[in-house]
C-alpha cells in the first residue's frame, strides 16, 4: 500500500481513526473518551442519539459509533444503530448496556456483537475497536 505524500514527496502520517462516543452520562462518557484518546484515537462525544445523528449528518468522518443503549431523547442506542444501518451502512457500531435484555437485539445491529455489558473493561473495548478497524 502506498502512503500519502505531501508536495515534497514526504510520507504523510495517516490520521487516527475517529470514534463517536454516545453516552448521556457525562462522567462515563468523559472517562471512556479520555481513555480512547490515550489509545491514539480521535474522539467525538455526543450526549445522545439526536446529537450523534447531527454529527453524522454533518459529514464528519467517523469510523466507529460506540453507543450506550439506554438514553433519554427521541431514540435510544438501538434506534441510533438502526439509523446508522439504514443511512450509513458502512459505519461500524458497538453498543453497550447494563441491561441484559438487550443482548439479542444488539447482536442483529452490531458488527461482532452482541453487546458490551457495563461495566466493561476499557482495554477489551480498545481491542474490539482495533479488530473492527482491521476488517
Amino acid at each position: 500500500m502506498n502512503a500519502a505524500r505531501n508536495t515534497l514527496g514526504e510520507a504523510v502520517p495517516a490520521s487516527p481513526p475517529v470514534i463517536l462516543v454516545v453516552e448521556d452520562e457525562v462522567l462515563v462518557r468523559s472517562i471512556v473518551a479520555a481513555y480512547l484518546r490515550g489509545c491514539g484515537f480521535d474522539v467525538i462525544e455526543a450526549g445522545g442519539a439526536d446529537e450523534a445523528i447531527r454529527v453524522l449528518q454533518a459529514e464528519v468522518r467517523v469510523d466507529i459509533v460506540f453507543s450506550d443503549v439506554n438514553m433519554p431523547g427521541s431514540m435510544d442506542g438501538f434506534g441510533l444503530a438502526q439509523w446508522v444501518r439504514r443511512e450509513r451502512p458502512w459505519l461500524k457500531v458497538i453498543l453497550t448496556s447494563g441491561a441484559a435484555r438487550t443482548a439479542k437485539e444488539a447482536g442483529d445491529l452490531c458488527e461482532t456483537g452482541p453487546i458490551f455489558a457495563k461495566p466493561y473493561d476499557h482495554a477489551e473495548l480498545e481491542q474490539h475497536i482495533r479488530t473492527l478497524l482491521a476488517r
